[in-house]
């Protein structure tokens, strides 16, 4: 079993890059059945779902496009419980499908905050897509995840984008904090 050391706390490999890859290639496979005909805006969120946004825009074979919006609300391993916009949508949704693309949805807040936002702006549609879910920590009950590429337990997670502190963005692999 693989293991990191990422500013003093040990994490262990749990999920693999073809793991992952797999499931991306699964969820892509849904939205370019359920877009097929339609040019949907797919809407990352920095910086964390970069790693799987670019592995499932490799994998959609529609027409479509991508923006990015940047959002922070962590510090640490602990979520500060406010989420704040650090880069903005600067595209028309007037009458636009936009999927919300996610690296994790764990309480929701992240996400209510976003459809709320995005609402506004008069979208035909607005879905979240999120590479990793986990539903026993979800505050928000009205947040709806349409898409998900593997449901999670509560654990603190690093690798394929997700990060702690800013480290470990970088690693090809999953890797969950180890209790001590």
């Amino acid at each position: 079993m693989k293991r990191v050391e990422i500013n003093g706390k040990t994490f262990v490999q749990t999920m693999s890059e073809a793991e992952i890859r797999e499931r991306v290639k699964a969820v892509a496979e849904k939205l370019n059945t359920d877009y097929a005909g339609k040019n949907p805006l797919f809407l990352s969120v920095l910086n964390g779902a970069f790693m799987f946004t670019s592995d499932l825009m490799k994998e959609m074979t529609i027409d479509c496009e991508i923006s990015f919006v940047k959002l922070a609300s962590y510090v640490g391993t602990m979520s500060t419980g406010h989420v704040h916009e650090v880069i903005g949508v600067n595209e028309d949704l007037t009458g636009r499908d936009v999927i919300i693309v996610e690296d994790i949805v764990e309480s929701g807040k992240t996400m209510l905050q976003m459809l709320d936002s995005l609402s506004n702006r008069n979208p035909a549609s607005v879905k979240v897509c999120t590479l990793f879910y986990k539903p026993a920590k979800l505050v928000e009950k009205s947040v709806h995840v349409d898409y998900v590429a593997i449901e999670i337990p509560d654990d603190f997670i690093v690798g394929y984008g997700l990060d702690f502190d800013q480290k470990g963005r970088n690693l090809r692999d999953i890797y969950t904090i180890e209790s001590t």
